[in-house]
């Protein structure tokens, strides 16, 4: 069978650079996944994307799908015939539904019964035929954000300028928003003209002819190239950011990088207003020598060639020096301001209506703050530390510099903090309370700031589920995931031995005191908590820990983190022994009888019965007396199971649910007893041990 190649190239007006790496990966997998369901057989599928173009280029692909002989299995032979050897209904719909009729039906026994059968032969339909089925592919992607244009119905991320399909040299007829499919692409929107494409695999050397380099992996490394060789020119240390470098990436077809300097006054801001100006306004890589200072240098990449090279330099130098007078200027006005005027201001600063201004969350945060201090045991010192961290931990956000640059939140916090005469402590965990800022980021390094980021980011989860602003799907303008998943990363790897459910509790208590709540405390409360088990569920995940194991240990209250992750990772390393399968179950047998109890009761010795109850109790009372001891959760586990010899004879020699009712009412709460221990470390139930 001949083959050939398809193109597929969708010329768009620039596309935002945050979505153009997802949109391209989007319409390969739509292409790939297609010509498998069509079984379209083809050699190798590569995607390209600029800011202007998405594109899918597909070698060696088959002129016609492959021909199908395949068996179809229809009903049992009994079923298929009646005793006189007349076809049933079931024998003819069966055929109807293959496209054939009983007179192609055969048996054949499987399993000792005979089953109605019949070949089907699906020739294979040409493949440019098929082909303008790509419009569908092409209008089906999704993107956070759509627009419309003109009069067209289709929303799109973008105006479509251009479309190329073709297979082989003919071009696959369709059109999308009355823009036609042709041989006709565009090269670079300055350096380039347009082209004329026959040939698919031509297509990345024709593109770069035009200035425009297709391959996004290979544009990346040529902007790592060029950085790499200003740095060995230079001595130089450029900060290369990966976020920055694929948004660049994607805002350039024909990369060039440059440098620019600016005045070495400006050396003076603070090194995070610098590089914030340069990076997240300005799209420009930082530079710093090779001992670490930061130097009056910037690198950026021109989406062109070195045509007048220096006149873009000159351009960019102009444009950060006006941001950098900006910020020198921001600078010094913040410090006329002292901490307790900026403190009075959060006052009249709306945090959401309906929770109250900045100030009224600060204040429960305080308050959050000194009671986990107080628990905690942290010294005098410590306390006063975190009170005063507290009380001041928002005071930047109104700073003329916070307000123009938001990104710096909390950095220029423990700037002023520190110029003001804040101890060091205090000035650190003001910018340490909102890590971590991401998935990458780290955790705070100190107990006050971490102490200080649990009690801030609780308060902003409670705040939010207490007037019913839960995320879901994909919503989660407030970030309460990314926060959630912070505290329990802070506990974490903290240690800290402090229950959530009381953290949970305390936080919606200041709440339900400062009339918050829309609804019961109870049931906000419960969806706090089923919030939190859902990131930890991710995290235990993530650790390779078997689904229903997490089930298990997520089946009852969190408590403290540390130990149930522990818990999570001893059932994971337990569940192969010879013996797991017999332990969960006499564990499981507690739990399941102990569900019919209707109130726990004293435990009578006197109603006692038979030896096996006596030393089933006795049992428990030592186990007890262990448990309440400080154990690792290997050894809570192994004592739970050491109960086995006595637990599987009980059951063997007692009858639980016996007539006599004081009898019974006394054996479900030693069973009750027994449900607490085992539940104290995970509900055992939901283990699968078949």
């Amino acid at each position: 069978m001949t083959k050939k190649d398809i193109l597929l190239e969708i010329g768009l007006e620039e596309l935002p650079a945050r979505f153009v790496t997802n949109s391209m990966n989007q319409l390969a997998d739509k292409v790939r996944l297609w010509l498998e369901g069509k079984k379209i057989n083809y050699g190798e599928l590569k995607a390209f994307s600029t800011p202007r173009r998405l594109t899918v280029l597909v070698l060696d692909v088959d002129e016609a799908q492959a021909d199908i002989h395949e068996e179809a299995k229809g009903p049992a032979k009994k079923i298929a015939q009646n005793e006189e050897g007349e076809w049933s209904k079931a024998a003819i719909g069966f055929c109807r539904g293959q496209g054939m009729t009983v007179e192609d039906i055969y048996f054949k026994e499987i399993k000792g019964v005979e089953y109605a059968h019949v070949k089907k032969f699906i020739e294979g339909k040409e493949t440019k035929n098929l082909l303008p089925e790509l419009k569908d592919i092409s209008t089906s992607l999704n993107f956070p954000k759509n627009m419309r244009w003109a009069d067209q119905d289709l929303r799109y991320i973008r105006p479509i300028k251009w479309i190329v399909a073709l297979f082989g040299q003919e071009v696959i007829p369709f059109s999308i928003t009355n823009v036609e499919t042709n041989h006709w692409s565009l090269g670079h929107r300055f350096l380039g003209s347009k082209l004329h494409l026959t040939v698919p695999a031509d297509y990345e050397q024709a593109m770069l002819e035009q200035f425009v380099m297709v391959d996004p992996v290979k544009r990346k490394n040529t902007i790592l190239e060029q950085l790499k060789k200003l740095e060995e020119e230079n001595d130089w240390d450029i900060l290369v950011d990966e976020g920055l470098l694929e948004e660049v990436n994607n805002l350039v077809e024909y990369p060039t990088a440059l440098y620019g300097k600016f005045e070495n006054e400006y050396l003076e801001l603070p090194e995070e207003v610098l590089i914030t100006s340069m990076k997240e306004h300005q799209r420009y890589f930082p530079v710093k020598s090779k001992d670490g200072k930061l130097l009056p240098y910037f690198v950026t990449v021109r989406n062109g060639g070195t045509d007048h090279v220096e006149k873009v330099a000159k351009g960019n130098e102009k444009v950060l020096r006006a941001r950098l007078s900006d910020a020198d200027f921001f600078y010094r006005e913040d410090q006329k301001r002292d901490i307790q005027q900026s403190l009075n201001k959060l006052n009249s600063i709306v945090y959401h209506e309906d929770i109250g201004t900045v100030s009224d969350k600060v204040g429960r945060v305080r308050r959050l703050t000194n009671i986990l201090t107080d628990q905690m045991e942290f010294t005098n010192e410590q306390q006063r530390d975190g009170d005063r961290a507290a009380e001041i931990c928002k005071f930047d956000l109104v700073t003329n510099m916070v307000y123009e640059f938001p990104e710096l939140q909390g950095f220029m916090g423990e700037k002023y903090a520190r110029q003001k005469g804040e101890n060091e402590v205090v000035a650190k965990a003001i910018n340490e309370h909102y890590m971590p800022r991401n998935a990458e980021d780290q955790i705070p390094a100190s107990g006050v700031g971490a102490v200080l980021s649990v009690a801030e980011k609780i308060d902003t989860i409670a705040s939010f589920f207490a007037i019913g602003l839960i995320p879901s799907g994909s919503q989660d303008p407030y970030a309460l995931r990314r926060q959630a998943t912070g505290v329990v990363q802070i506990l974490l790897q903290k240690n800290w031995q402090i229950n959530l459910e009381e953290i949970v509790n305390q936080s919606l208590s200041l709440l339900e005191a400062d009339g918050i709540l829309k609804k019961s405390l109870e049931d906000i409360t419960s969806e706090v908590i089923s919030f939190f088990k859902l990131r930890l569920k991710h995290l235990l995940q993530e650790k390779g820990i078997r689904y229903d194991l997490i089930d298990a240990v997520l089946g009852n209250e969190v408590g403290v983190v540390t130990s149930l992750v522990n818990r999570a990772q001893v059932l994971e390393e337990k569940r192969n022994d010879v013996d797991f399968k017999e332990n969960i179950e006499a564990l499981s047998r507690i739990l399941n009888i102990s569900s019919k109890a209707t109130n726990e009761g004293a435990i009578q010795e006197t109603l006692f019965e038979n030896d096996f109850e006596q030393q089933l109790y006795e049992k428990y009372l030592a186990v007890n007396v262990l448990l309440n001891k400080s154990v690792t959760e290997e050894e809570y586990f192994d004592l739970l199971v050491s109960m086995k010899p006595e637990i599987n004879p009980y059951f063997e020699h007692t009858m639980i649910m016996t007539e006599d009712e004081a009898i019974k009412q006394n054996r479900l709460s030693l069973m009750v007893k027994l449900s607490q221990l085992i539940k104290r470390f995970a509900n055992v139930s939901e283990i699968n041990v078949k």
